[in-house]
């Protein structure tokens, strides 16, 4: 999906123009996948352009940062203030947001310690990862024989740009086998998620997703429709899931910040048919909280 190009990128401390936002080709994350980042997104409300979570996205940012022992330059109010700043000089109304912090230039090899840590912040309008069809429609997926790296190689609730390669080869698999999209699963065999989003599916009116133990990062848009879910009434159950029961399923989607809230209708050739009554009832409240109408969310929400 082609990156529309805006005004300005920030980058440590400065809000450089889009041609001239440059690393060095002996920057220590694109030989090692050295960096952490984030998606998030930014609505157009009545009230003006309004962030998602980003204080919950900035937090996980930095632990993720923690994990991979990068000492980030940059607090989160700070890194929240400069997502403003961006989103202003691009003057736009609703966009996508990329924060990365990355080991920069000056150090190679192994030992990342010395290298210096690069913040940036990119914002550009995107729309739904998985295409407006697929949120009215639902999309398709299979299982990938590519399983999701598990705790004890990587620490998966990093979000780290490295290990995405991981997500990039179910991705492919997918695509090459005439699906919209994978479904990996954990070094188990259980169900965890897809190569950019969480996992739900609905089985007799009951909410079912997979556990944070089941090698998912642990979204915040997950985090958000389980709680929507419950103030809806609905049961929610993070548990072991297995193909089978994907398969069998009377609802199934996926979560994410890029996918929003995308119903899936296919798996492997086994249908789930409409009219997915809890999908939809659960995507008409995401998107009116994220869009400003739902006035018991508002805390969810960080106006520009």
């Amino acid at each position: 999906m082609p990156i529309p190009e805006v005004s300005k990128i920030w980058m440590d401390g400065e809000l450089i123009d889009w041609k001239n936002a440059r690393i060095h080709i002996l920057t220590h994350a694109l030989h090692y996948g050295s960096g952490v980042f984030e998606g998030i997104r930014c609505y157009k409300t009545d009230r003006g352009p309004a962030v998602f979570r980003l204080r919950e996205h900035m937090q996980r940012l930095c632990r993720s940062a923690k994990l991979y022992r990068m000492k980030l330059p940059y607090s989160v109010d700070e890194l929240m203030k400069a997502t403003g700043e961006v989103i202003e000089a691009n003057n736009l109304e609703e966009c996508y947001i990329r924060p990365i912090a990355y080991r920069g230039y000056g150090e190679m090899g192994l030992n990342p310690l010395k290298a210096p840590v690069n913040v940036s912040i990119a914002v550009w309008p995107w729309g739904t990862y998985l295409g407006e069809e697929g949120l009215e429609n639902g999309i398709t997926a299979t299982i990938s024989s590519f399983r999701r790296i598990q705790p004890n190689a990587i620490p998966v609730s990093a979000k780290a740009t490295g290990q995405y390669i991981n997500s990039i080869l179910a991705k492919i698999e997918a695509l090459d086998s005439g699906f919209d999209e994978a479904v990996m699963l954990d070094f188990r065999g259980f169900l965890s998620e897809g190569p950019g989003e969480n996992l739900f599916m609905v089985m007799d009116d009951i909410l079912y997703t997979t556990p944070e133990y089941a090698s998912i990062l642990p979204g915040i848009t997950r985090d958000s429709v389980i709680t929507l879910a419950a103030d809806l009434g609905f049961e929610v159950r993070e548990t072991d899931l297995t193909r089978d029961m994907l398969y069998m399923a009377d609802e199934a989607f996926f979560t994410g910040t890029a996918a929003e809230l995308t119903p899936i209708r296919e798996v492997d050739g086994w249908m789930i048919e409409k009219p997915w009554p809890v999908t939809k009832k659960l995507q008409k409240v995401f998107f009116n909280t994220v869009k400003g109408n739902e006035e018991k969310y508002d805390e969810w929400l960080d106006y520009i």
